[in-house]
């Protein structure tokens, strides 16, 4: 694909498309590292990308079966009383299973299966934009009021039923915000490439520099700047672009070394400033 493509309007919203995903996925993801649960947002998208499968096998909206899928897996894994990466785990095989199986059933199926799973960026429509752009924006108007309160149940686990706070409504906010960003991003850029925009940005940005918002800040910068060079390389060297984006992204992971350099040979904390501890909670606003 010549790069003078990259400056056709056809591409302006599968760009913008991505870029709102790769800020709000970035962002998302240093939630679900805080929680010590990444390894969910790669359980639901394989669910979500079922979903789809299912309702394209079925005549109806891909959005709305991935929608359904992934709010099913969410709830059923509120239902248990102990939830881990076995469970996680469980979830990845379940989805990816029933994927290929319903696409073993499909015209084309083994086309659109590998669609939901690899990215279909390019595709995407005015729709996607509008469901990246109000995702963004749910997340960055929640996450002042939110991230106080998943800092306190991390830190401090019995905080809130000590002083009588409800848990329940950031805990659904911030549910929400996960099937949000792996529905979208499943549907936008694919399962896979989504996992690795909640995965790794926050990965590398919690251990290259020290603070919350620091570290959160970096996750962003380094999400944003392997898609826009994913985008182009994908663009000017004709490859798709799901694996250019996985692939960019697992090489920035060397970045994670450079704080082993800056620390002179300090052990640094593996998930980085979440490890921190407080002599005492901090109070979240009511």
């Amino acid at each position: 694909m010549n790069d003078w493509l990259l400056f056709d309007p056809m591409f302006r919203v599968p760009f913008f498309t991505g870029l709102a995903l790769a800020v709000a996925l970035s962002l998302i993801g240093a939630l679900l590292r805080l929680r010590a649960e990444w390894l969910a947002a790669l359980g639901l998208s394989q669910v979500a990308a079922a979903g789809a499968m299912l309702a394209v096998w079925l005549s109806g909206p891909a959005l709305l079966g991935a929608s359904l899928a992934a709010v099913g897996a969410m709830a059923l894994r509120s239902m248990l009383q102990r939830v881990g990466n076995s469970h996680h785990a469980l979830m990845i095989l379940i989805g990816w299973s029933a994927t290929l199986i319903i696409g073993a059933h499909m015209d084309h199926g083994q086309v659109v299966s590998e669609t939901f799973l690899r990215g279909q960026l390019y595709f995407t429509r005015h729709e996607h934009l509008i469901g990246a752009v109000g995702l963004l924006v749910v997340a960055l108007g929640l996450y002042p009021w939110l991230t106080p309160r998943l800092l306190v149940t991390r830190f401090f686990p019995d905080y809130h039923a000590a002083n009588g706070i409800p848990v329940w409504p950031h805990r659904l906010s911030y549910a929400l915000l996960v099937i949000g960003a792996t529905v979208l991003g499943t549907i936008s850029v694919g399962a896979f490439p989504a996992f690795a925009l909640l995965f790794v940005p926050p990965w590398i940005g919690f251990v290259l520099v020290d603070g919350w918002t620091r570290s959160v800040l970096a996750a962003v910068g380094i999400g944003v700047t392997a898609y826009v060079a994913s985008f182009v390389l994908a663009m000017v060297l004709d490859q798709p672009f799901g694996p250019v984006l996985t692939a960019l992204l697992v090489g920035l992971a060397a970045l994670r070394f450079v704080s082993t350099v800056r620390r002179r040979g300090g052990e640094a904390q593996p998930d980085g400033p979440i490890t921190e501890t407080r002599s005492a909670p901090p109070s979240p606003a009511s």
